[in-house]
């Protein structure tokens, strides 16, 4: 993968200068830097947390319900009759599987914090998009990269870093546009 990656990097860079297009103007963010100091983006993130622990707590109590009802079962399983044994394994069964069906649900891929993540995130990374854009406009770089997505290789040091820059312009407040693209 990072061969491929490698050569696309190689092949982008030859088509640039090919172009002239090394004469425009680049620069790059880090995008996990901003979301990681933004304190929008952190106040996000704490709700999500809340949100899931919630869940784990949820979660935690069905495993401890189950945990009580397999020793019951166990301790007692001699004493039961073969009808009442099955019907006490069927309840144990049915608890897992409500345990699993819960998991997935909060947890799975399309579950309820995935999508939660996106309804409390998609402003953020709205606002996060339109600082960068307004920055690069106003300090007129042609390309702006993501050193986290992995679309640069090497960053130069003389490279221009506009993290620092696109944080100020968020503190400012600047107002959400819907964009569709978002830094990840």
């Amino acid at each position: 993968m990072k061969r491929v990656k490698w050569f696309f990097m190689l092949f982008l860079a030859l088509a640039l200068m090919a172009t002239g297009a090394f004469a425009q103007k680049m620069a790059y963010i880090n995008s996990q830097k901003i979301i990681a100091t933004y304190k929008e983006a952190q106040d996000a993130q704490e709700r999500l947390n809340k949100i899931s622990e919630a869940w784990e707590e949820e979660g935690r109590a069905m495993q401890r319900q189950f945990q009580e009802l397999g020793e019951q079962l166990e301790s007692q399983s001699l004493l039961l009759s073969d009808e009442r044994r099955r019907e006490k394994q069927a309840e144990l069964q049915n608890l897992y599987m409500r345990i699993q069906q819960f998991q997935n649900e909060k947890w799975g891929q399309n579950g309820e914090l995935y999508k939660k993540q996106e309804e409390v995130m998609q402003p953020i990374f709205d606002k996060i998009n339109a600082a960068i854009k307004k920055v690069a406009e106003e300090e007129n770089y042609d390309y702006v990269f993501d050193t986290v997505n992995g679309n640069i290789v090497y960053a130069s040091p003389k490279q221009t870093d506009l993290t620092d820059l696109v944080l100020q312009e968020l503190e400012k407040g600047l107002p959400a546009k819907t964009s569709p693209t978002s830094p990840r």
